[in-house]
């Protein structure tokens, strides 16, 4: 099969489009024909070995969390799916035409969903729903400042919060303003000026997908025992704090991506989608989303 292998830490020129071995399930196992995945940072940062210490690989390796595509074939004793299903999951090794996945890792792609489309949701869907439901553990009628709530997580992330029963404050840059009233949060504040953090007040939870600068000066803003639930680890001078930090690491949850792809599937809420790009442009389609300012680029076998 047609791959992207990853032949080394550094820059876009260790990304190599080439040939890879085919793979074949075990036991557990789902064979899958990719029809799209797409670029999460997360890649890059693999790409970089900024995570090497925690999410270490064997060269040559083929990065891609986001998978949908068609059921192949069952390993020995698989059950839960046939050939020709329409799936989607949070996997590994999906910059390729063919991946293996465990099949409690997969759902069906909800009717109404193009199947390219629902490979724009896995991560960025369980994500989201996991900062707030494991980040955040919220409860109906408290406050959380969700940042970064244009992103893809942060998107996901209002959806979630909103249906706990949350009030909930988007927290964007100032020109982001009008573009984030459509988000139909409680409000919009903006956490690039000193203004608009100052009028935040107190809240009982921060969501964080910003990290850096940004959140050092939101962290005085969460009540006492409050909560900071980040995607993005422990930001410097959480130490002492009179609040719960959270870190939250995205893990597999195939019942509640397909609840979620279901929301996105009827027009409860929805991640943009900027490029389709092939398989074989992955090293530009991940220099395009690392400069940031786009939405979700899909890469198509």
């Amino acid at each position: 099969m047609k791959a992207v292998l990853l032949k080394g830490y550094g820059g876009l020129d260790q990304l190599v489009y080439g040939d890879a071995p085919d793979p074949n399930p075990h036991s557990g196992e789902v064979l899958v024909k990719v029809a799209a995945t797409s670029i999460n940072p997360v890649d890059w940062k693999i790409r970089h070995g900024d995570v090497k210490a925690t999410m270490p690989v064997k060269f040559p390796a083929i990065l891609g969390r986001d998978v949908a595509g068609i059921v192949v074939s069952l390993g020995p004793e698989t059950e839960g799916f046939q050939p020709g299903d329409r799936v989607m999951g949070l996997v590994n090794r999906a910059y390729a035409e063919f991946l293996v996945a465990k099949s409690e890792d997969l759902t069906r792609i909800p009717d109404g969903l193009e199947i390219e489309d629902a490979a724009a949701l896995p991560l960025v869907l369980t994500t989201g729903a996991q900062l707030i439901e494991e980040g955040v553990r919220p409860k109906a009628g408290e406050t959380v400042l969700i940042t970064g709530a244009l992103g893809n997580v942060g998107r996901t992330a209002v959806y979630v919060a909103k249906r706990h029963g949350m009030a909930v404050f988007a927290g964007v840059r100032g020109r982001e303003r009008a573009e984030a009233e459509s988000l139909g949060t409680d409000r919009v504040i903006a956490i690039d000026e000193e203004q608009g953090i100052a009028s935040l007040g107190h809240v009982d939870a921060i969501a964080d997908t910003v990290g850096h600068e940004v959140i050092e000066k939101l962290m005085a803003y969460i009540r006492h025992g409050g909560v900071l639930a980040s995607v993005l680890g422990k930001p410097r001078g959480a130490d002492g704090k009179d609040f719960h930090l959270r870190q939250v690491w995205a893990h597999p949850d195939a019942k509640r991506l397909q609840q979620l792809a279901l929301a996105v599937a009827n027009g409860e809420f929805s991640i943009p989608i900027a490029r389709r790009m092939k398989l074989s442009q992955a090293a530009e389609a991940q220099q395009l989303a690392e400069k940031g300012g786009i939405s979700k680029i899909l890469l198509i076998p």
